[in-house]
């Protein structure tokens, strides 16, 4: 119940996305970005203890030569992720783009058909852009109905299926029996949950990057 319910996103201000201090310094470097919401923003978190940044160390210790840039915002929609994409393309040029957000269209009572059609777009738009798209999915709780809540998380599995796009089912998957892993408001993860997300995470990335520069 746990993990259902801290996968809607509380709607918090807004942060600024952050990417790469020097961009020149690692433009040779391909890059990793993380489209998300809070989630993924650090949301709670102290500065650079997230699983994106988690990511980030992972690469270096790995000795793969990526870099990663946390495009993520908490409170964002696919429709914000859509806006702003373009603009991200733009500035980072990224290899891959993990695409991590559709919980606060759930929570804002945005139509499926809407939360799909943005994520379709998004995913066009990352591979117009000649980088590898990956979705993240997500659950939304039971008392949303049975049948929407179904709904709703089957939509990425078949997204992933139909646009041939790399899935990470749930980020928060195995945190559902561990509630000393959640913030006080029982929805986003402690800084002690971050590695667990960067594992649900790693098995799906790292095929996507294993055709990258290494050391």
């Amino acid at each position: 119940m746990v993990a259902t319910l801290c996968a809607i996103v509380g709607m918090q201000p807004a942060i600024a996305a952050t990417a790469p201090a020097d961009p020149a310094a690692n433009a040779a470097k391909p890059v990793i970005v993380v489209l998300g919401d809070s989630l993924s923003a650090e949301y709670g978190l102290p500065r650079d203890t997230g699983w994106v940044a988690l990511l980030r160390q992972r690469l270096m210790s790995e000795r793969i030569d990526y870099s990663v840039a946390n495009a993520s915002i908490s409170g964002d929609t696919t429709s914000g992720g859509l806006a702003r994409l373009p603009l991200v393309m733009q500035r980072l040029k990224p290899s891959i783009v993990i695409v991590e957000l559709g919980a606060n269209d759930a929570l804002r009572g945005v139509p499926l058909a809407t939360t799909e059609s943005n994520l379709r777009a998004i995913v066009d738009q990352i591979r117009k852009g000649n980088a590898k798209p990956m979705l993240v999915g997500m659950y939304v709780p039971s008392n949303y109905g049975p049948d929407y809540t179904q709904k709703f998380h089957g939509l990425y599995g078949r997204l992933a299926q139909e646009l041939r796009t790399p899935l990470v089912p749930f980020l928060l998957a195995g945190l559902a029996d561990k509630p000393d892993l959640f913030q006080s408001d029982q929805m986003h993860p402690t800084q002690q949950a971050q590695p667990l997300l960067l594992d649900n995470v790693w098995p799906t990335l790292k095929p996507l990057i294993s055709g990258g520069t290494q050391h």
